[in-house]
């Protein structure tokens, strides 16, 4: 059983390793993905330190689970993440089994969240997956906001 409390502090989690992508120069995101109240598995954006257009926040997270549980597929899990997750991030959470995505700020440009219901119907994926918005929104967009403030005119 989920609550906001648990919510929030691992919205806090993810926060923190959006703090590393904003370190390295990468956009703040960060992302972690929860199964049985543990961590199995964490990320943050590197696409440019990698040198992958891939390195989002939520792949790796979902990269490093299947590393550390030897599954690539995560039932009953969550995955926190500071940004709404794009196309591509949210396909590798459908494709996971993710149960739940909670996401602290929206993304106006590339969020696909919004878009889930209307995929779900036209492709015919067989899953529930629900969505929590706004979580810590004001402190992941401020990590954005900062981002392009000072680094991104």
């Amino acid at each position: 059983m989920w609550s906001f409390d648990k919510d929030i502090f691992w919205m806090k989690h993810a926060i923190n390793l959006a703090e590393r992508a904003a370190y390295k120069g990468e956009v703040p995101v960060g992302a972690v993905l929860v199964l049985n109240d543990e961590v199995v598995g964490e990320g943050w954006s590197s696409s440019i330190y990698l040198n992958d257009p891939t390195a989002h926040a939520e792949v790796l997270a979902i990269r490093n689970a299947g590393k550390l549980i030897k599954a690539y597929r995560f039932l009953e899990s969550v995955i926190y993440v500071t940004l709404e997750p794009c196309l591509m991030c949210l396909g590798s959470i459908i494709h996971a089994r993710v149960s739940r995505v909670i996401f602290g700020a929206n993304d106006n440009k590339v969020g696909a969240a919004r878009y889930f219901n209307h995929l779900r119907y036209y492709t015919y994926i067989n899953q529930t997956l629900s969505f929590t918005s706004g979580v810590l929104q004001d402190e992941c967009s401020l990590q954005l906001n900062n981002l392009f403030r000072c680094c991104r005119l």
